[in-house]
């Protein structure tokens, strides 16, 4: 499913900048088909800006920690990741959740 490729994306996004991920998406999906406030867009915006803080070489700010802080990459996955990952996790949840609630759909019905 669509959900299951944007967590996908947000797991990549911790070892690959996610930057390519999303233009790589981008040219997966068409806008004709899904529009620019799309559920998926959405997740796929969630995932991938949140999945690069499980490694600390996910992103940007991660690099920079561990330059200017001197954070060892094992210190960070013994000591951040795990936490970083359930984050990751609950934040996806929250947001089917919230987006099934809103849609009716755990309702029975449509809004």
């Amino acid at each position: 499913s669509q959900d299951i490729i944007a967590t996908v994306i947000g797991i990549a996004s911790a070892l690959i900048d996610n930057v390519p991920l999303v233009a790589a998406t981008m040219g997966m999906y068409d806008l004709a088909d899904y529009g620019t406030d799309d559920k998926l867009w959405q997740l796929i915006a969630l995932c991938a800006g949140t999945g690069g803080s499980i490694l600390v070489i996910g992103s940007a700010s991660g690099v920079a920690l561990m330059g200017l802080e001197k954070v060892d990459f094992l210190w960070y996955a013994k000591n951040v990741s795990v936490g970083a990952a359930v984050g990751y996790f609950a934040g996806i949840a929250a947001y089917l959740a919230q987006n099934a609630i809103l849609s009716g759909a755990l309702l029975g019905g449509s809004v």
